[in-house]
């Protein structure tokens, strides 16, 4: 396996295990909400004016599948819509109080999960940490490019 390879398979490896050890206290905690919808919670939360094309382009979802997500957040009663007085026509969202219940327990859990990692976190240098800030912003652009070409060539089909 060359090091590439390595490096792949060394994040998917960090992000199972991460899912799986962070799994049972969040479930626990969050009982009734699936992972969807609490991101989409959090998103809400740290987005002002969230709309059905802003989260279906951040998660990489339909914007039908987020019409459906997010109306079973507004029938939980954790979201609702609203529109500006200058724009009928959009739609946007907010948490509801319950919603930010939500909110506020999942990033007391994240928390926690950081807290638990940062040994690690302490044993890495400024230099270090700015070398794979640096690696994963260039991956993340190139994935970000490949989708963009995926999307170009979808709409030309």
């Amino acid at each position: 396996m060359n090091k590439e390879e390595q490096i792949i398979m060394g994040f998917r490896d960090l992000y199972n295990k991460m899912v799986w050890l962070n799994k049972d206290k969040m479930e626990e905690s969050l009982k009734g909400h699936t992972p969807s919808e609490v991101h989409c919670i959090e998103y809400i939360e740290k987005n002002v004016d969230s709309n059905v094309t802003k989260l279906a382009e951040f998660f990489y979802m339909t914007r039908g599948a987020i019409s459906k997500l997010t109306k079973k957040l507004i029938k939980k009663g954790l979201i609702e819509s609203y529109q500006k007085a200058d724009n009928k026509k959009e739609i946007y969202f907010k948490l509801t109080e319950q919603g930010k219940v939500i909110f506020n327990i999942h990033e007391e859990l994240h928390k926690e999960f950081r807290e638990r990692d940062k040994i690690v976190f302490d044993q890495i240098t400024d230099a270090q940490l700015d070398s794979m800030l640096s690696f994963v912003e260039k991956y993340r652009a190139h994935l970000d490019a490949e989708i963009k070409k995926q999307d170009k060539d979808l709409k030309q089909e």
